[in-house]
């Protein structure tokens, strides 16, 4: 076989001459060190791994490297580019106006979020919701309407305000029930139900609102308007707090131009925004596809599960946002090598093949690789290369040498990873809290998440390195958000597996009690952590409200990925539909005889 050749394309090592006169002596020895590393990377010869090893059978991947390559972007030209300007500045200004009633203005900033437009008018909602949060007394409270007062509270505290929920106490009788007036009250119930998802630990009342809201959402009985009827459903499955907001915005795009009281202009800056990001996302993938055929490691190691697609998916969930695309294809590399890597623990490895790749990562050496059988190599030089690239960009820009924070995060990772595969050669089950301990580690949401804070290029503060390094809740919550819906999801193909630990099967062993009982622990449990980073949130000054957002939308992507089985192993039609329906098919419209704006090849 040919020398490391494929890894070349991910390899920092063509740095322009001049480029290095600029940087400082520093800096150019870490390169020039970095260089001749690179160098005897591609000395090495990788062989054929063995044949006979474990196998997970992992479906091949519905999405090919030519096909990627063929999709055609043709919706971000210049006549829409103005059109959707025009139409920004018109929603700026009706977000400005202060002589709109407060409740016009907290529903217009909620559709404009739901339709994926929050992002164009960040200060504009940041200074209404100022506003907002002034009023004394104001008719959005005064008024005794349980959908003005749920919406109220739902955005502020969506936007990290300190509010109250005392503010519900006008919604409860004497007896400390909620009045039966609200029964029938089919729009301030659902407006209640999801105000309730943004509940601290130990807000009692917003528990029982949550409890009474589902209960009475779910007997609704009689007629009611056919668009209510369908957010109910689309709520009652999911709270909109839980959502991937893309896949929302796609969603409630539809659900509103069904609305008899829809904004036109809002709808028409919607579908134009919406197919332009797609546009973004379009070219964004295509490079990731690049990427992912030179490195070879789907194509070399026939046992990894071949997940660019997917994994593509996830960097969309975190950040959809166009100025953010070189942290969501950097979020596709970490991910696809996560991915790549946790095979090798889960599935291929041996214990002692395994044990010594997490002392290569440990060590952070090229040198380390020696010590690997072949197929380790690759991993480990691409999984190398790819990251030090990373941080070498991150030096240039900022002056920050990161390897250390990047390093210690993969042999975290690799650590629990290996803590995992002993429990299964030893046919191990550990109980439920021993599990979880490693387990919101061995999720890799941490790791992840690490890499967005530099991949984000905001300014690294002393505070938010400790953060990261010592495991913030915010990062904790997510992560743990992330292992108990993988576990949901993947529970049946690894019991299929034999595997032995999964907190599903931990809390069955420890209790004895079923998976019904034991499913509905865990949903309990994410809930739990919900509530605790909704606290983070509002409490929290370590980190950025981009990266506090991002870290969030981890929690979103995963209960999508994972909320009707193994989204991201083993995809099926309805994972196929939701990505192509936001990467690979634009919203295309036409106009009813009525002149209603009709949207059409809308997956379900």
């Amino acid at each position: 076989m040919e020398a490391l050749h494929l890894l070349s394309q991910v390899q920092p090592c063509s740095l322009t001459h001049s480029l290095q006169r600029d940087l400082p002596q520093a800096q150019r020895t870490w390169h020039k060190r970095w260089q001749i590393q690179c160098s005897s990377a591609n000395q090495l010869q990788v062989s054929q791994p063995p044949a006979e090893r474990r196998s997970a059978n992992y479906q091949p991947t519905i999405w090919s490297h030519d096909f990627l390559n063929s999709i055609k972007n043709d919706d971000e030209d210049e006549v829409n580019m103005e059109r959707a300007k025009k139409l920004v500045e018109e929603a700026r200004i009706m977000i400005g106006d202060e002589d709109a009633k407060p409740l016009t203005i907290i529903e217009l900033i909620d559709d404009i979020q739901r339709l994926g437009l929050g992002y164009h008018f960040e200060k504009d909602i940041s200074k209404a919701l100022d506003r907002i949060m002034s009023l004394k007394g104001s008719n959005v409270r005064a008024e005794k309407n349980v959908h003005a007062t749920a919406l109220r509270f739902r955005l502020l505290r969506q936007h990290g305000y300190a509010v109250s929920h005392d503010v519900f106490k006008n919604f409860k009788d004497q007896n400390g029930h909620f009045l039966a007036c609200l029964h029938n009250d089919v729009k301030g119930l659902l407006s209640l139900y999801e105000a309730s998802y943004l509940a601290f630990g130990g807000e009692n009342l917003l528990d029982d609102a949550k409890a009474f809201t589902t209960t009475h959402l779910k007997n609704i009985k009689g007629n009611i308007d056919t668009s209510l009827a369908e957010q109910v459903n689309h709520a009652i499955e999911l709270p909109l707090h839980h959502r991937m907001l893309r896949l929302e915005a796609r969603w409630f795009i539809d659900a509103y131009s069904k609305r008899e009281d829809a904004n036109h202009l809002l709808l028409e800056l919607a579908i134009l925004d919406f197919n332009m990001v797609q546009s973004t996302l379009r070219r964004d993938l295509q490079d990731m596809s690049k990427w992912w055929k030179g490195i070879g490691l789907a194509g070399k190691l026939s046992f990894v599960r071949d997940r660019l697609m997917e994994c593509f998916f996830w960097g969309v969930g975190m950040v959809f946002e166009p100025q953010f695309s070189n942290c969501r294809k950097g979020l596709t590399k970490v991910t696809a090598l996560i991915t790549t890597i946790d095979d090798i623990y889960d599935v291929y490895g041996s214990l002692e093949e395994l044990e010594l790749f997490t002392e290569a990562v440990q060590r952070w050496e090229i040198d380390a690789v020696k010590t690997l059988p072949d197929y380790m190599k690759l991993s480990f030089l691409a999984l190398y290369n790819t990251v030090n690239e990373m941080a070498y960009e991150t030096l240039k820009e900022q002056g920050v040498d990161i390897i250390p924070h990047l390093a210690k995060a993969w042999t975290d990772l690799c650590n629990t990873f290996l803590v995992e595969a002993k429990w299964r050669y030893t046919k191990y089950t550990p109980t439920l809290d021993a599990y979880l301990e490693n387990g919101w580690q061995s999720v890799s949401g941490v790791l992840i998440l690490v890499h967005t804070y530099f991949l984000m290029n905001q300014n690294i503060t002393k505070e938010a390195l400790e953060g990261l390094d010592k495991h913030h809740d915010l990062l904790r919550c997510s992560s743990m958000i992330f292992r108990l819906s993988n576990d949901l999801g993947t529970s049946s193909a690894e019991w299929e597996r034999g595997e032995t630990a999964n907190s599903i099967i931990c809390y069955m062993n420890d209790t004895g009690l079923s998976e019904e009982n034991a499913r509905e622990y865990i949903r309990g449990l994410i809930d739990e952590n919900w509530n605790k980073m909704n606290k983070e949130r509002v409490a929290n000054s370590t980190f950025s409200e981009t990266f506090i957002e991002t870290v969030m939308n981890l929690a979103r992507i995963a209960q999508c990925t994972y909320q009707y089985g193994d989204g991201h192993g083993a995809p099926d039609k309805r994972s196929k539909n939701r990505i192509s329906s936001l990467i690979i098919e634009p919203i295309k419209v036409m106009k009813a005889k009525t002149g209603k704006t009709l949207l059409m090849g809308v997956h379900k």
